[in-house]
């Protein structure tokens, strides 16, 4: 039971930059399906986008309030007011959707890998200078572009395991990974979602390499290669997990 050791004895729920602003800007929090496409750590779509460009800081919701990041014919800021989406063409003022249901917040790839639960917690994190810091003292270098969202399977109300949906770079390029861990934070796997621009990480054979190991035992990727990209990757993201849901 070491996640729900963990997760229990944290006493503050963090979210990424955009959450946090979206919420002090519209009065609620928002699902990461707002700024991504498919859940957190997935590629942004257009709001996302409209979001970085114009900086992403609080001002910038003002900014890109008359923009239509959809397209679907209503304006961001009218949207967002109106607890509609403005990152979905399929949630305007008149017909919202359940985009803001715990339900929807969840990426169906992470699902998949927990049949039959259906109740999760999405714990978004926020990175501390004291997670900073452990997670160099682990042999990973985190700031604060690697906050992401953690997805916590419930089973009775209790932790069991954990997945992450994160970016990785090669060759100037991105790609999308997820990792899972049962409730011991031992990786059950970790497995490539979006590919398209290094199709070389697709299937790859060190995928099954990271199968058993503890979160805080991740060994340090070395090499040039798309291995040692993946390594790299599953590094930050398995450190970040394990700093966050550590953290008190």
């Amino acid at each position: 039971m070491v996640l729900a050791a963990l997760l229990f004895s944290s006493t503050a729920q963090c979210e990424p930059v955009f959450a946090r602003y979206f919420k002090q800007q519209y009065g609620y929090p928002p699902s990461c399906n707002a700024c991504h496409k498919d859940g957190g750590g997935t590629p942004l779509n257009g709001y996302g986008e409209q979001f970085k460009s114009a900086g992403m800081k609080l001002s910038s919701f003002d900014q890109i309030a008359g923009l239509d990041g959809d397209a679907d014919g209503h304006a961001n800021g009218e949207e967002a007011i109106a607890k509609a989406n403005p990152g979905s063409e399929k949630s305007t003022p008149a017909d919202k959707g359940n985009w803001l249901d715990i339900a929807s917040l969840i990426p169906v790839e992470v699902q998949k890998l927990f049949p039959g639960i259906r109740s999760y917690l999405p714990k978004d994190a926020l990175l501390t200078e004291a997670d900073i810091e452990r997670a160099g003292s682990m042999g990973a270098i985190l700031s604060s572009a690697d906050e992401n969202t953690i997805y916590i399977p419930l089973v009775d109300r209790r932790p069991a395991g954990t997945a992450i949906i994160f970016s990785a770079e090669y060759g100037g390029k991105s790609f999308f990974l997820l990792l899972a861990t049962d409730r011991k934070l031992q990786i059950t796997t970790v497995q490539a979602l979006n590919t398209s621009h290094v199709p070389e990480a697709a299937n790859h054979q060190i995928y099954a390499a990271f199968e058993g190991l503890s979160l805080d035992q991740l060994p340090e990727a070395s090499g040039d290669d798309v291995g040692a990209a993946i390594s790299k990757a599953v590094k930050k993201a398995g450190t970040l997990v394990y700093v966050r849901l550590k953290s008190a």
